[in-house]
């Protein structure tokens, strides 16, 4: 049930005026026709633990936050380590379910994947800069593949990635999607925290956004442009990307 929730937008987010109120009255019909037995949500969000409420869930597991915990059934304790996938962890485990244990292949070919989009512009790096980068890879060896945002066949995106011995990319999608086909990933982060949002693979990598007081700043810059992650030079990402591959 497809729904692009209006607290979601970058700003106006509380404009209430400006909500779709019908498409919201015909999303919550249909979530509640089901009668679902349990709801679940892996962010600290007081508007998603509303939205499992909306559907009339019956059991709902969560992070409370901010007051949400009238809102929730159940409340877990967030864990120690913040990364996203344990929130996700801790879901399954208080569910009984066992996530399987990740094991990627040995890849020692040398065909690179690298994807220069991502989800909001401040999580972007410079496509010149990416261009750059793959001259140096192809000069030292490498095959590359250059790959954006005008892929929008999954199908397609899903099989690129999976040939791939290698990706680079942005903190975005593609990324996460590579390391659970099994690549190992690097990732130019900029406003976000890698201790936070690092692909789950064992011999991922990454280099961190320049630093700013106002980190992580999820997708909203107070600055004219995203200095954090256009900071980052190409000879400072090209120093870590061939660390990583020599290692």
């Amino acid at each position: 049930m497809p729904l692009v929730a209006p607290w979601t937008a970058f700003r106006g987010k509380y404009c209430l005026h400006r909500w779709p109120w019908r498409t919201l009255a015909r999303v919550r019909r249909e979530l509640r026709t089901p009668g679902f037995d349990l709801g679940v949500s892996a962010r600290r969000d007081p508007r998603d633990h509303a939205l499992l409420a909306f559907a009339g869930a019956r059991r709902r597991l969560g992070f409370a936050h901010a007051g949400s915990r009238v809102l929730l059934s159940e409340a877990l304790p967030a864990p120690v380590r913040p990364h996203r996938a344990e929130y996700w962890r801790e879901l399954s485990r208080a569910l009984g379910w066992e996530l399987p244990a990740f094991s990627p292949s040995e890849r020692l070919g040398r065909r690179l994947v690298m994807h220069t989009g991502a989800g909001q512009p401040v999580r972007v790096w410079p496509r010149d800069r990416f261009e750059n980068l793959a001259v140096r890879l192809r000069a030292a060896g490498w095959e590359v593949v250059l790959l954006d945002d005008s892929l929008y066949d999954l199908d397609v995106l899903l099989a690129a990635l999976a040939s791939a011995d290698r990706f680079i990319g942005n903190d975005s999608g593609p990324g996460h999607l590579a390391a659970l086909l099994g690549v190992p990933t690097f990732t130019i982060f900029g406003p976000q925290l890698p201790e936070v949002f690092s692909p789950q693979h064992p011999r991922a990598a990454w280099i961190a956004g320049a630093p700013c007081p106002h980190k992580p700043c999820f997708d909203s810059c107070r600055f004219t442009a995203p200095n954090c992650i256009r900071d980052l030079t190409t000879e400072a990402v090209w120093a870590r990307v061939h660390a990583w591959l020599a290692s």
